[in-house]
């Protein structure tokens, strides 16, 4: 029997299981943001969007351009996997293997789909707090868009394709340059920012069975940064910079017949970093290369079983550190699609050519009591492979294991986002252990000290995460329209007799509250307003130093002239707000964009 057909007026989503699904046919909380949105919101900072997300935080050391890190469910970003059109993109070079979203920009993007909450069992390592696919643009035609305004920004994108029944393929690019701001607050010089992003995706039906497909991405970036400078060596404008080159693809084939389903590809992903810091220059390079393979195949009673393999090649420099690693992993999800209950279980493997291997469980389940009202559980093992970074570096320690967690989760929803009336909300915990941390020699002794005279990475930590996400939205008419997303979470540093134990983890705020209005005129007028609340964080694990709450309100207006020509504009941090998302870095004040946007 044929797993059920995806219903065309539902989500599409491929981060549960590898394969493109309905979202009613998960029972794990999934958030989609499409094209339609992303232009409503405006602007190229990927950000803004990122904020729309239940669950989510971010942090940024300056202006846009400087490194931007994703926090799902109080998760560090080592912890969130990251996937641009399917392809795992964090970073193999960095310390903790993080993908920086600066690399991003809104107007190469069609649509941003998070799982919040683990997924190893299909993705394996990094995905403990939540996965991320972003997916580059598909165009029927062409489009383009230019912007003006706050630090002197001209954003520039633009889009063309084609799409029919046996090909389709397209070509988006984006353009950003910014004068800026001073990356430090105590600073009077700006730091500017110039970025070049262009994706592109081709695929091609051979029969009506067999698909070949293409994508790839290029981002180019310098961004002007502070440092510590002489005489004081402390934290200030300093003539610096770091230029940013990243790019990645896959080609691949895909089978499918309804019953059997089969996707294979080959990835690549490459990131490196120069910077000319006087005091402390540096070119940091990391790359990632494999080999995969997500299948499905339809059982009778209407079971399916999802499965899969990989074997991924990695390594780094960092001078005068480099290594490499191979890793292998298989996997199984079974699943039952019924009219009314979803439940999967799954099993996975990895193989890693450093720590050996790691087995991951995760099992999930939903029913439908009514037309539109659905109730879920989950629960779920997430694991984080150490970086090459913390094995190979000279800080390195080959003995170190793989970060773990447990995840427990409960939830009720109620319709879906962008229906007249769409409610969830969602509970969970997450008990992590073998956090890894670094170990100074200079305020401490161990044997690894004598071949590590600085430190070593070594397994220590326990953490917890707890909280819930609500969220709602109304549809009141067809031209008037509100959402809002409550997100808190509660953070504690678990580590038996370490000096911050009882602590919460830095920059993870309890509250966020986001909420939007939208609404079209009579005379074709749309206006909007976005509302970000953030509550009070620590900056630091000691929880010495506090990160003020602060609220930021946006303003937004589009009018189009007719089918071709858009005008644009918005108005962010209407009362000029003065706040710290990290301490000692600054942030943008009141900034006013005006932009027009093309279509054919």
């Amino acid at each position: 029997m044929a797993q059920p057909a995806l219903a065309e007026d539902k989500e599409i989503v491929v981060t549960a299981t590898g394969l493109p699904q309905s979202s009613d046919d998960t029972a794990q909380p999934i958030t989609v943001i499409n094209r339609e949105e992303i232009e409503q919101v405006q602007g190229g900072d990927f950000t803004r969007v990122l904020t729309r997300l239940p669950g989510t935080t971010f942090t940024r050391t300056g202006p846009m351009g400087s490194v931007t890190l994703l926090g799902v469910r109080g998760a560090p970003a080592g912890q969130t996997l990251v996937l641009i059109d399917g392809v795992r993109v964090n970073d193999a070079s960095t310390t903790n293997g993080e993908f920086d979203l600066a690399q991003l920009a809104n107007g190469t993007i069609e649509s941003v789909e998070l799982l919040r909450g683990p997924n190893s069992v299909v993705w394996g390592s990094h995905a403990m707090g939540g996965v991320m696919n972003i997916t580059t643009r598909i165009e029927n035609g062409a489009s383009g868009s230019i912007e003006y305004g706050g630090d002197d920004r001209v954003t520039a994108t633009a889009a063309a394709g084609i799409v029919s029944d046996r090909f389709e393929a397209a070509l988006s690019g984006s353009f950003i340059d910014a004068e800026g701001y001073s990356a430090a607050a105590s600073g009077t010089e700006k730091d500017g920012y110039r970025q070049y992003n262009l994706a592109g995706r081709a695929r091609y039906r051979l029969t009506e069975t067999l698909s070949l497909s293409a994508n790839a991405r290029y981002s180019r970036g310098k961004v002007e940064l502070d440092g510590f400078p002489p005489p004081t060596y402390t934290f200030a404008d300093a003539d610096v910079t770091e230029k940013l080159e990243a790019w990645s693809g896959r080609i691949g084939a895909l089978y499918d017949t309804g019953s059997l389903q089969l996707n294979a590809g080959y990835t690549i992903v490459d990131t490196r970093r120069d910077g000319d810091d006087p005091s402390f220059p540096y070119r940091i390079d990391g790359r990632s290369e494999r080999v995969e393979l997500f299948g499905r195949v339809a059982l009778p009673g209407k079971f399916a079983l999802n499965f899969g393999g990989d074997h991924e090649w990695s390594r780094f420099s960092n001078a005068p550190d480099k290594g490499k690693a191979k890793n292998g992993s298989v996997h199984a999800l079974l699943g039952y699609y019924g009219d009314r209950l979803i439940a999967t279980a799954g099993l996975r493997y990895d193989d890693h050519s450093d720590f050996g291997g790691e087995w991951t469980f995760g099992a999930n389940a939903s029913y439908l009591i009514s037309p539109g009202l659905r109730v879920r559980a989950a629960y779920g093992e997430g694991f984080k492979a150490p970086t090459l970074y913390q094995l190979l570096s000279q800080y390195g320690n080959p003995d170190v294991q793989p970060e773990r967690s447990k995840t427990y989760e409960i939830g009720i929803s109620y319709g879906d986002r962008g229906d007249t009336v769409y409610l969830a909300a969602t509970a969970y915990r997450r008990d992590a252990s073998n956090l890894i941390d670094f170990f100074s020699c200079w305020t401490g002794t161990a044997p690894l000290c004598a071949t590590r005279p600085s430190g070593f990475y070594y397994n220590v930590g326990k953490g917890r995460a707890q909280g819930f996400e609500l969220e709602a939205g109304l549809r009141f008419t067809p031209n008037l329209s509100t959402n809002i997303v409550y997100s808190y979470a509660d953070t504690e540093n678990r580590t038996p007799g370490d000096i911050n134990r009882g602590n919460a983890f830095a920059r993870r705020p309890e509250h966020m509250i986001t909420g939007s209005i939208d609404w079209t005129t009579p005379l074709g007028l749309a206006l909007g307003f976005d509302l970000r609340v953030v509550g009070d964080a620590w900056d630091n694990a000691s929880n010495t130093r506090l990160l003020d709450s602060y609220a930021l309100g946006d303003i937004r207006a589009s009018y189009r002239i007719n089918d071709t020509i858009e005008v644009f504009g918005r108005v962010e941090n209407v009362w000029d707000q003065d706040y710290t998302i990290a301490g000692g870095y600054g942030t943008q004040g009141r900034a006013a964009y005006i932009g027009v946007r093309l279509r054919k």
